[in-house]
This record gives C-alpha cells, sequence and structure tokens, in this order.
C-alpha cells in the first residue's frame, strides 16, 4: 500500500479508503481468507475472556522485602517504603478486579532519589518479577511533546501490552519506569516552550492518574491491519484502548544540585530563631529532607510532583557495600565471571582478600556497583582472550591478581607451559603410533 505524502499521518477514512483499493487489487474475489473466518464459538465450560479473571496478589511488606533483600544489598529504608507502597496499590487492584473499588484511594507513584549505580533499576525490576507484572524501563530523556520530534509517552503503555504478549488486561496491572526524570525539569532561564520538559511532564501527568490510551498508535498503519487479522484469527476484538488507572508508575533520578536548594530553604527557615544551620551535614542528609516546595524549585510542575506522593531516598554506596554486593547478591557480577569462565572449563575461585580488593577498586570509580563491572573487565580482559587456549584449567582470584593482572597471567602461563610438557609428548608419540599402525611409515619429531 502506498500512502499519498501528508503533513501528517492519515485519517481514518484515508486508511479505510487504501485498505479497500489494497484488497480489491490483490484479492479479486474481496478480502483473503483469513479476513472471512467465522469467529470460534467459546465453549460454555471456558470464560470468554481473560476480563474475568481477578488480579492474584497475596504478599505482605515483609514479604516484598526479603525478596528484595536477595538482590539488593543495604538500601533497608528505601526497601521499606518501596515494599509498603507496592502492597498498598496492588491490594487495591486486587479488590477493583472484585468488584470491590475504592473511589476515595489515591495512587502510589514512586519517586526514587540517589545517585547512579545504587540498585534503583534493580530494585523496581526484582519487584515486578515477583508480581509476574508487566515491566517497562525508559530514559525519560528520549520523549518529547506529543506532535514534536521524539518518543510519545503514551508509547510506555502501549509497550506493556507488548511485554504481557497482548494481553491488554494484564498490561494494565504493569509497572512504567522512568528514568532520569530529573533531566526533564525546567531550566528557569527557559522562556519558550519547552517540549521536553514542561510538555512531556504535561503529558506525564494525565497517564498517571487515569487515562484511556488507545492500543494502537494513530500512525501505526500495520498495527491497524495486525488487529484487524487477530480478530479475525481469535474471533473477538482486542480492547481498542489501555486503562492507566492501575499501572503504577515509579521515575528515578540523581537529582544533582537539589541539596542546595533544601540547604537554602532550612537555611532561611532557621532565621530568627537561634539555630544553627545543617551546613556540616551531609548532602545525603540533607536531600532526605526534600519537601514538595524544592522540586518545583528544582524545575518541575506542582502537579507532577503532586502525583509521586512516595518518595524513597536511596544512599551512595561504599567500600564495604561493593564488597557485600559481589559476595553476597544473587545478582552478584561474580556468578556472571564464573560462568564465562566455566564455559571454556575453567574454573575461577574468587577469594575473600580477591573481593576486596575489587570493592576498593569500584569504590575509587565512584559509580556505584556499575564500578564494579568497570574493575572487573580491566582486570580479567587478558585472563578472557588467553585462558580458554590454554591447558588451564582453575585459577585463584586473590588480591595478588587483582592487582597485578598482568603478572600474574604470565606466572600462570609459565606454570601451565611447564605443566603441559609432558602432556604434549605424550599427545605426540601416540599420534607416531597410530600413524605407523596406519601408514607403515615411522615419523619424528
Amino acid at each position: 500500500m502506498n500512502f499519498a505524502v501528508t503533513s501528517g499521518p492519515p485519517t481514518p477514512e484515508e486508511l479505510q479508503r487504501e485498505l479497500q483499493a489494497f484488497m480489491k487489487q490483490h484479492f479479486a474475489g474481496g478480502a483473503p481468507p483469513f479476513f472471512n473466518r467465522a469467529a470460534p464459538a467459546t465453549p460454555p465450560s471456558q470464560p470468554a475472556t481473560t476480563d474475568e479473571k481477578e488480579f492474584q496478589f497475596s504478599h505482605k511488606p515483609k514479604d516484598v522485602k526479603a525478596h528484595l533483600d536477595r538482590f539488593v544489598i543495604k538500601q533497608e529504608e528505601a526497601k521499606k517504603v518501596l515494599s509498603v507502597a507496592l502492597c498498598d496499590h496492588y491490594h487495591h487492584v486486587r479488590l477493583a478486579s472484585m468488584g470491590q473499588d475504592q473511589p476515595n484511594y489515591a495512587k502510589q507513584n514512586i519517586i526514587l532519589v540517589g545517585p547512579t549505580g545504587v540498585g534503583k533499576t534493580y530494585l523496581v525490576r526484582s519487584m515486578a518479577e515477583l508480581i509476574g507484572v508487566p515491566f517497562v524501563k525508559a530514559d525519560a530523556t528520549k520523549f518529547s511533546e506529543t506532535g514534536y520530534v521524539g518518543g510519545d509517552v503514551e508509547d510506555l503503555v502501549r509497550d506493556l501490552v507488548r511485554q504481557a504478549g497482548g494481553d491488554v488486561r494484564r498490561a494494565q496491572y504493569g509497572i512504567i519506569y522512568l528514568d532520569e526524570i530529573d533531566k526533564i525539569s525546567t531550566a528557569s532561564h527557559i522562556t519558550g516552550r519547552d517540549v521536553s520538559g514542561r510538555g512531556v511532564q504535561t503529558n506525564l501527568l494525565k497517564l498517571m492518574e487515569e487515562t484511556e490510551v488507545p492500543a494502537r498508535a494513530p500512525n501505526d498503519i500495520a498495527g491497524q491491519i495486525q488487529a484487524m487479522m487477530e480478530m479475525s484469527q481469535q474471533g473477538r476484538k482486542q480492547p481498542s484502548t489501555i486503562n492507566t488507572r492501575h499501572i503504577l508508575f515509579i521515575v528515578s533520578g540523581a537529582f544533582d544540585g537539589l541539596e542546595k536548594l533544601v540547604s537554602k530553604r532550612l537555611r532561611e527557615s532557621m532565621i530568627g530563631f537561634a539555630a544553627r544551620g545543617p551546613a556540616q551535614d551531609r548532602d545525603e542528609e540533607v536531600i532526605r529532607q526534600a519537601q514538595t516546595r524544592d522540586f518545583i524549585d528544582y524545575g518541575f510542575e506542582p502537579e507532577f510532583i503532586g502525583r509521586l506522593p512516595v518518595r524513597v531516598f536511596c544512599h551512595s554506596l561504599n567500600t564495604d557495600d561493593l564488597y557485600q554486593i559481589l559476595a553476597h547478591s544473587e545478582g552478584s557480577i561474580v556468578r556472571q565471571y564464573e560462568q564465562s569462565f566455566g564455559a571454556y572449563g575453567l574454573k575461577a575461585a574468587f577469594k575473600e582478600d580477591g573481593m576486596r580488593r575489587l570493592a576498593e577498586m569500584a569504590a575509587d570509580e565512584q559509580t556505584g556497583a556499575r564500578g564494579l563491572m568497570t574493575v572487573c573487565e580491566r582486570v580479567f580482559r587478558e585472563f578472557k582472550f588467553e585462558l580458554p587456549s590454554t591447558l588451564v584449567s582453575q585459577f585463584e582470584v586473590s588480591r595478588e591478581l587483582v592487582e597485578q593482572p598482568a603478572a600474574a597471567l604470565k606466572k600462570l602461563l609459565e606454570q601451565n607451559l611447564g605443566e603441559g610438557e609432558p602432556i604434549a609428548r605424550q599427545g605426540i608419540a601416540a599420534f607416531t603410533e597410530q600413524f605407523h599402525k596406519e601408514h607403515n611409515l615411522k615419523v619424528a619429531f
């Protein structure tokens, strides 16, 4: 099909005319067979749609926190707040699915504040996996106001449907996670239309409350055709819109500079009371006292920040925290490297002093848990390249190896050369004997 070039997407009438022309051109007898199939009858013993199924949720806050403890080290207060908010939200969803909706319930959307690499994304993803709901993550910076170049925030809701395998009902209970939300704060010096800041905040407002999002984007022609095919094949029409009432929205960001706004407010509030200001307080202690006013001063619309009532503050990770992640987290990068070397028949034994040294070096990177990957990749890069082609079967990751990987690798290869010589001689002897039997010729190396 060829649509005429216009200033915008085709209208429904134009789309219908083009589809009719396409059918007449390619199918002389009308629509192809699958468009004419009769809808299969629904057996009486089975529910007609998935809408009749109740949403199942029976977790308690301590259950959720215990699950998060397996994957995320420290952040105790953050895990408690998240666990309570999550249980409140999904117990309300469960009651609503049973016809016991609470009309005055205010949805507990969440804002996560904390430096990079402290586990914000990991926390949200782990929660979604526990509940078994669709989960979509995106960076807020890729979106713009509708009608401008950039992504449309409504695409997030449609992504939930894709994650749910096309099940709109299940998608309406999902979690949408927007990272780098601090990057769409409105700069004070902007006087014109801010389509990637204030415009995105405005578009997110209706999603975070309750609205109907079209299941197919208006300009998604392929999606419209697919919807017609699904209707003919499955015998029933999928819902044309997605309601966002029970979708949980979680946003996060580092919010660099927010602590200065909080400190300024605290100093102003103490004038005339002879109280000592928080000049000696650390930035993380100050930022935990952030209020709605501070987020507004940072560049957020009052209506936007007001729809994020649950505020969670994550602290940065020190050396001991990073060691605990390596040694005890179920998602530790140590497991990843053990599996990587294990694929070549190599056993990497991580010793305590080796992991502590990795944690110390990662702390110097000042990127949280992401620093562990940076350090490990630098330390083990040559080991991954050299060892799979040798007879080495195991090695220990000690403090000495982490501090001087090149020297440790050289020593390991020299040991392998000495141990491998007798094995090589046995192999050569076996080859010459077999060659002599098969060809009656003697060869010497």
